[in-house]
């Protein structure tokens, strides 16, 4: 299933790119990113028509997301939680408290203006500034999972309480013009990424904890 799926009616601009299908959440149990958004134009336009989005399916999948990235963080020692393949590398400590802030103060609050309160300037955000301003590597892995995992879980109850949301509904800023269908499918892509980030950085540790010993054995990464 596609996050947005475009029927090409006329004009000559191509499709926008297709993102396909993405990923349990539970509780705790009792850099990759440039992180600036993309400058790519993106968002609507009158030669496209978007079909609707399954808004019960998205938030299933962001509950789903949720739960891989809680997997991801389950046994980890505070070594490991703060370790960097190297100093410019981001540790699993500073994915999880990135993904926190992005949580509560970049996509839900953009959707809502894009939604609610138009032609409203986005509050600023500054997310690899904050992995040090806000010390994310000195925080505690498990309380860190925790703030993600409340912050998503009230996500998904807002997103369930719009009431025939606009998707097509857009903003114009700095760099691009973005509609919310646009914004919430880079939420959900967005965890895609550092779902990927989580694992590259288990298989980095990994091959540190096992040298001198090789894993070819396993097959190509």
């Amino acid at each position: 299933m596609e996050i947005l799926k475009w029927r090409k009616l006329g004009g000559n601009k191509d499709a926008e790119p297709q993102v396909k299908d993405i990923l349990t959440f539970g509780t705790i149990g009792t850099s990759l990113d440039s992180i600036g958004r993309s400058p790519v134009q993106a968002g609507t336009s009158d030669t496209f028509e978007r079909s609707p989005m399954d808004l019960d399916f998205f938030t299933n999948q962001m509950t789903l997301h949720a739960g891989s990235i809680h997997s991801l963080t389950l046994g980890i020692s505070d070594e490991q939680a703060r370790w960097k393949p190297d100093p410019e590398k981001w540790s699993i400590l500073e994915v999880i408290n990135h993904l926190y802030d992005e949580e509560r103060e970049d996509f839900r609050v953009r959707v809502d203006y894009i939604l609610h309160r138009p032609s409203v300037p986005w509050p600023p955000i500054n997310p690899k500034g904050w992995v040090t301003e806000r010390a994310y590597n000195q925080r505690d892995l498990l309380q860190s999972t925790e703030d993600f995992l409340l912050e998503r879980r009230k996500s998904v109850a807002w997103l369930k309480e719009l009431a025939n949301p606009d998707w097509d509904a857009f903003e114009t800023v700095a760099f691009g013009k973005f509609s919310a269908g646009d914004i919430f499918a880079a939420w959900m892509a967005h965890d895609l990424l550092h779902l990927r980030q989580l694992i590259e950085l288990h298989w980095a540790y990994t091959l540190h904890q096992a040298e001198p010993f090789q894993v070819n054995y396993a097959g190509e990464w």
